[in-house]
């Protein structure tokens, strides 16, 4: 949350980051009919006359008065750090009106909850996030601004509206928008990322949200329909202020977590519509500030350990979020241009030490025979190795080893994927392999395995195109069916994966290969699809209906994946993800920006952004 935007043309509960656009609409027509209900002094150019909040707010979506002055009368519901709530105790029973608004005052306001005020200021029209923003324009957010005067008349209360989720119809809330409002059904964490920053859980009626690709294939009528239930089920939990890294940070539990999963009965408080994290261009959504202390129960907890998935081999996927030891101070350069702007990772080395006891710490927890590594940096083996020598310091000296670089070499991407394994477990059969075709610029790399009884597999650790659309043009477009753009990409990169994993069956003599790593594309999308279409099993979806390692704009899916041959998935036992960093607020994690207080622990949850991906396999018994 930036600081607040100047007044008198700032939102007070909106105004999160910086550029968020008031609009301000003609002046509708005056007239005594406008809810005037008695006389005041200092109504403004409405006459000296008392106009109420729900006349105010009108029975559409923006204020029939938008560019007045009026004069209007309420019991303060909630205060912020720069405005208030003000509600019409009685209403007038139109259930398409509000009876709330929200007065904003630009500093720390001298009326408290429970007062009677009578205040005058410019009816606005505020709209939350960028001029572009579609959903943000749609639902702006009646407010006074400009206030000219306020008197406390004496005190009074509010009985809470109730409202029930998924809202009936997109825009539905409008009608109790600035309202005290009580929801008295279950409601999940469905999102925390924005908690340490910003003070908002995305809280989902129904339990989670899942992406609706995840589930759905891309375009369909089933898909759109999960994804339209998603954004009527869901709403933002916000603390109510405008201040940015709120110290101390709300709504923590024990563990100093709030996790994915966890779950409260019900809640109270005042409703408005406003942008979730940092992008005034981004997802916005109905918003919650509480007046009545929410209480979450540990629904999801943490477990200390991955999921048992049998076998006497496990193998695990691990994207371990840019492990860099060119450290991002802007003294070195990395890959692909070799300068200071292409580093990624820990910007100090205090971060790198936090950032390397995160992942050690979940790594040795993991405790896999092999471990295909996501987003390592691409400095030879360098990052690999020190990662390796602070894991074998922690369980053992020589238990892990990195494997070689591949003779095909790992590409131009700043980032690669890696390989490492237990020699006393699993024994390297052969030289490591890259894919050469160019359509990868972070090459697939292979290795064969063989266990103490001879039996062989091939380990193939990958990441694909991400979903993000700088440069895509054609039908690397985002075609908006969920999917993202550079899809035709992915589905190019996976049938030459599919070629490689052909060659290497050959090579090794053996049908066994597992596929893992961030595929970028969730268990409906084409590029996973179409592995299964060509007979590849996917062992998530195997073993879990609704596996998930990442979560985006509230909903979980699983991004990160494990596809094995017939042959493999016969010698599959289990196949799960450890859920220690989808579900955990990022401001638990290394970095040392942001945090006036500091929550890191040298402890596997949030050691990354992805959770990790752990497979058992029966090799020969």
């Amino acid at each position: 949350m930036s600081a607040p935007v100047p007044a008198p043309c700032a939102s007070p509960l909106a105004p999160r980051r910086a550029g968020a656009a008031l609009l301000l609409a003609a002046a509708a027509a005056a007239g005594s009919s406008c809810g005037v209900v008695g006389r005041v002094d200092g109504g403004g150019d409405a006459g000296d006359s008392l106009t109420r909040i729900p006349a105010i707010q009108g029975p559409g979506a923006a204020s029939p008065l938008a560019g007045r002055t009026v004069t209007t009368r309420g019991v303060v519901t909630r205060v912020n750090n720069n405005g208030y709530s003000l509600q019409d105790a009685a209403g007038d029973g139109d259930p398409a009106t509000s009876d709330g608004i929200f007065v904003f005052t630009g500093t720390a306001p001298t009326v408290s909850a429970g007062q009677v005020v009578q205040v005058t200021g410019r009816v606005t029209e505020f709209n939350t996030g960028a001029a572009t923003n579609p959903a943000t324009l749609a639902n702006t957010v009646t407010e006074l601004t400009a206030v000219s005067a306020q008197a406390v008349l004496g005190a009074g209360a509010v009985v809470p509206t109730p409202v029930a989720l998924p809202e009936p119809a997109p825009g539905a809330l409008e009608r109790v928008e600035g309202m005290l409002v009580r929801i008295d059904q279950p409601l999940t964490v469905s999102q925390n990322h924005f908690l340490g920053r910003f003070g908002q859980l995305t809280l989902s009626a129904g339990g989670r949200l899942e992406t609706p690709t995840n589930r759905h294939r891309p375009g369909t009528p089933q898909a759109r329909a999960l994804a339209d239930a998603n954004a009527r089920s869901s709403l933002l939990l916000d603390d109510g202020t405008s201040v940015q890294n709120p110290h101390p940070i709300p709504y923590i539990g024990p563990d100093d977590t709030v996790r994915g999963g966890d779950t409260l009965a019900g809640l109270v408080g005042v409703l408005d519509f406003g942008l979730a994290g940092a992008s005034n261009a981004g997802v916005a959504g109905w918003r919650i500030h509480p007046t009545e202390t929410p209480v979450f129960v540990r629904s999801h907890p943490r477990t200390s350990a991955p999921p048992s998935v049998g076998g006497n081999v496990k193998v695990a996927s691990f994207n371990v979020l840019n492990y860099f030891t060119t450290l991002a101070d802007g003294t070195r350069g990395c890959l692909p241009r070799n300068v200071p702007a292409d580093c990624r990772g820990a910007g100090n080395a205090a971060e790198l030490e936090r950032q390397r006891s995160k992942t050690v710490a979940a790594l040795a927890a993991i405790d896999a025979d092999a471990v295909g590594l996501v987003e390592i940096e691409n400095n030879g083996n360098a990052a690999v190795q020190d990662l390796v020598d602070a894991l074998n310091a922690r369980v053992g000296a020589g238990t892990y080893a990195a494997v070689p670089l591949p003779a095909g070499g790992t590409g131009t991407d700043a980032i690669r994927v890696a390989m490492i394994h237990k020699p006393g477990r699993l024994a390297a059969i052969g030289a490591p392999r890259s894919h050469a075709d160019p359509v990868h610029h972070r090459p697939p790399l292979a290795q064969t395995f063989a266990a103490a009884n001879g039996e062989r597999f091939t380990l193939v650790v990958n990441h694909f195109k991400s979903k993000h659309c700088e440069g895509a043009t054609g039908a690397d477009a985002d075609a908006g069916d969920g999917q993202g753009c550079f899809n035709a990409l992915r589905l190019r990169q996976g049938a030459a994966l599919r070629r490689f994993a052909g060659e290497l069956q050959a090579a090794a003599g053996d049908p066994d290969v597992l596929l893992v790593g961030d595929l970028n594309a969730y268990a409906q999308e084409d590029p996973v699809v179409a592995f299964v279409d060509a007979g590849w099993v996917d062992l998530i979806a195997r073993f879990d209906a609704f596996g998930y390692s990442f979560v985006f704009d509230g909903a979980a899916g699983r991004l990160d994946h494990a596809l094995a041959t017939a042959s493999a998935s016969a010698q599959v036992t289990g196949a799960a993800e450890w859920h220690i960093n989808a579900d955990e607020p990022a401001v638990l994690d290394y970095n040392l920006e942001f945090k006036p207080q500091d929550l890191f622990t040298p402890t596997p949850y949030r050691s990354a952004d992805h959770d990790p991906v752990v497979i058992g396999l029966s090799l020969g018994t």
